[in-house]
């Protein structure tokens, strides 16, 4: 079932009306940690957590999931299309990168480890069509997409992640499994990933549709913010 979309001016708004209580947040910020998980409203994405992370979800709430529902399909244009268990990713060969990760909205967190299978080992496992140019990533959310063009996509730094800051990708943070964009602004990263279609052209992705850039190169898209590219 798809849940409410929330927009991101507004959560902005909201976090401007209470940044004065924003203050105490070095002391509550493992409290929001827990609380995150299990928030179903999503307001507790409002606040910062721990390391600096914010959350940002576009639905009112989502499902939780983990190796016993869990599934990301492999399809389109592809010769073997192929769905994996949360325990079949685990398995396969895993990769690490450590980048800053920088969101749109201005808010960066240097020096994150991302641990988890190269987009480009399952695209090969699948046999992309010579007519696939694109990708189209479904999100588990019921609301939420994302677009990498393929040469994007096979760069060695991007993830289908399945870690983060050397733990396991918790719910908030898009977990069991979520896509990672080393050198594109975050939201490029959708989270709760569940679904990876190869398509002749990139689709513009949920924030895309709302006039974000659809190639969120860091420091060279959006006019936001003067990071240097990663």
């Amino acid at each position: 079932m798809r849940g409410t979309p929330v927009g991101r001016r507004l959560v902005l708004g909201m976090l401007g009306l209470g940044a004065a209580g924003l203050v105490t947040a070095p002391y509550l910020q493992h409290g929001f940690e827990a609380v995150a998980d299990k928030d179903p409203t999503g307001l507790s994405g409002l606040l910062p957590n721990g390391g600096g992370f914010r959350y940002y979800s576009v639905a009112s709430s989502v499902p939780e999931r983990g190796p016993e529902n869990y599934h990301l399909t492999v399809g389109g244009l592809v010769e073997r299309p192929a769905q994996y268990t949360l325990d079949a990713l685990r398995r396969l060969p895993q990769t690490r990168v450590v980048r800053d990760v920088q969101c749109v909205t201005g808010w960066r967190v240097p020096g994150t480890p991302f641990e988890g299978v190269p987009l480009s080992r399952l695209l090969d496992a699948a046999r992309v069509r010579p007519e696939a140019g694109a990708i189209r990533f479904d999100c588990f959310d019921g609301t939420y997409t994302e677009s990498l063009t393929l040469p994007q996509a096979r760069r060695d730094d991007v993830l289908v992640a399945l870690r983060m800051q050397d733990r396991p990708l918790g719910h908030s943070h898009g977990g069991p499994v979520r896509l990672y964009v080393a050198p594109m602004y975050f939201y490029k990263s959708a989270k709760w990933l569940s679904g990876i279609t190869l398509t002749e052209k990139p689709e513009p992705g949920y924030w895309e549709r709302l006039g974000y850039d659809v190639d969120a190169w860091v420091g060279r898209s959006n006019g936001r913010d003067d990071a240097p590219t990663v």
